[in-house]
């Protein structure tokens, strides 16, 4: 079964599964909003997909115009089967409610390390990114410790957490913060988001 989530899920314990991160654009508040509550009405119409997914969120971004989309995974098979068993499902019907829909991109990860907790419930959420096209292992490593560095320390943080592509060449910093702007991220590239809707399997 589907059951509806009232905060963000926590990351993946430890270095196991796989992290996805995708943006769409919309545009506009209102088709913002709109897509939000269609992507909530084609999931929670529907059986839990797949046993290997995790956790599935989406943050509306505070430019009015994007989502994020962040799931965990077990592996990339769990992926690679709901992709073939439903994933296009459920975006017909997104599509069909909300037309024109870009979908930017979606960048495949595993965690490599966080920072944190601190105090507090979060409330605001914030992304950095990274080209690390052509980088070897240590340099992504390198990058990667850089931007949690960056984050410690600033306030309102609650927690950051490091991902590395899965195909190497992208990092991208996933922060939670305890007040809506995200706080003074050293990054000055960070995007920003509140969290609008998320859902898991049934315990």
């Amino acid at each position: 079964m589907t059951q509806r989530l009232t905060t963000p899920p926590a990351p993946l314990a430890g270095d196991a599964g796989l992290t996805f991160f995708s943006t769409w654009r919309l545009g506009t508040p209102e088709r913002q909003r709109a897509t939000v509550a269609a992507i909530a009405r084609a999931w929670e119409s529907r059986e839990w997909p797949h046993e290997g997914l995790l956790s599935y969120s989406v943050y509306e971004g505070l430019d009015g115009q994007t989502l994020m989309h962040h799931s965990q995974w077990r592996d990339e098979q769990a992926y690679q089967d709901f992709f073939a068993r439903g994933r296009d499902e459920r975006n017909a019907e997104i599509d069909a409610a909300v037309p024109g829909i870009e979908r930017v991109g979606l960048t495949k990860t595993s965690r490599y390390r966080s920072v944190g907790p601190g105090a507090g419930v979060p409330t605001g959420f914030t992304t950095v990114e990274a080209d690390l096209a052509g980088a070897d292992l240590d340099r992504r490593r390198e990058w990667a410790d850089a931007s949690l560095a960056a984050h410690a320390g600033v306030p309102g943080l609650v927690a950051a957490h490091a991902h590395l592509s899965t195909d190497g060449t992208r990092g991208l910093t996933y922060a939670q913060w305890t007040r809506e702007a995200g706080g003074a991220v050293a990054d000055g590239t960070a995007k920003r988001y509140r969290f609008a809707f998320g859902v898991g399997p049934t315990a």
